[in-house]
């Protein structure tokens, strides 16, 4: 993984890496007078749709925020569905994206997680290692703090004593891919709340009132277009901005 604090991060139009909090789910069903799990399945088409989509257009990592190391909180019958849909993603959609070339990882502590699902995490990843399409990673049981604190006790346990920022970026869950180049979060709230907090340091930030079930092809087309019009200048003023940035009008 590549700093964004130590190295001015390549130009690219397209985001190479999209980290998405997909939030609205239960709302959504609401506002239909429908029960939570609903708006949770429709989540998971939304995702399907999204993973799609991310590939037509070139990105490379696609990462998602499933389930965060608070989302233990919610009521006992909840977490238990959406564990269970996790589990049966698992099964069922892995096959689909490795079919497509696509790589499956996940991040999050597992310690909490039934067989079934340590087991499916395993062979998911193991059955997609060797592709070379988009990278999904499912953050599940996850939390940005955690990542840090668990990179930070690797190299400790490694014996290391002065670490520095490219010792612990290497010990993060997702040090295969480079950092976010936008993160995108659903539902209106506009927080990133415990999500890749090392990882996101010079992430364009955008925020959509859309519920994850309605966010579709469009509205990842328009949360492209945002951050196209944003000046990335990792420190610089706009003049040092390459030339190709100047011409395509303040773009990434």
């Amino acid at each position: 993984m590549t700093s964004s604090t130590q190295t001015i991060l390549e130009y690219t139009r397209i985001p190479r890496h999209i980290a998405v909090i997909m939030d609205g789910n239960g709302r959504w069903a609401k506002k239909r007078f429908l029960p939570r799990v609903i708006g949770h399945k429709r989540g998971l088409d939304a995702l399907e749709n999204m993973v799609r989509n991310c590939a037509e257009l070139g990105v490379q990592y696609l990462t998602v925020f499933a389930f965060s190391t608070e989302n233990w909180r919610r009521p006992e019958d909840e977490v238990s569905f959406l564990m269970g849909l996790f589990a049966q993603a698992l099964q069922k959609q892995v096959y689909r994206l490795h079919e497509n070339n696509m790589r499956v990882k996940v991040i999050g502590n597992r310690s909490r997680f039934n067989e079934v699902i340590y087991r499916g995490i395993e062979e998911a990843e193991a059955l997609t290692a060797g592709n070379t399409g988009l990278t999904l990673t499912i953050a599940v049981d996850y939390g940005g703090r955690w990542d840090i604190l668990q990179a930070v006790n690797s190299l400790i346990k490694q014996g290391e004593t002065e670490i520095n920022e490219e010792m612990l970026a290497g010990s993060l869950m997702s040090s295969y891919a480079p950092e976010p180049d936008l993160f995108i979060r659903t539902g209106g709230e506009t927080r990133i709340s415990n999500f890749l907090l090392w990882q996101m340091a010079y992430a364009e930030l955008y925020f959509t009132d859309t519920l994850w079930p309605d966010f579709d092809k469009d509205a990842l087309n328009t949360a492209i277009e945002s951050f196209q019009m944003r000046e990335r200048r990792f420190g610089r003023t706009s003049e040092q901005l390459p030339v190709e940035q100047q011409r395509d009008g303040a773009s990434c």
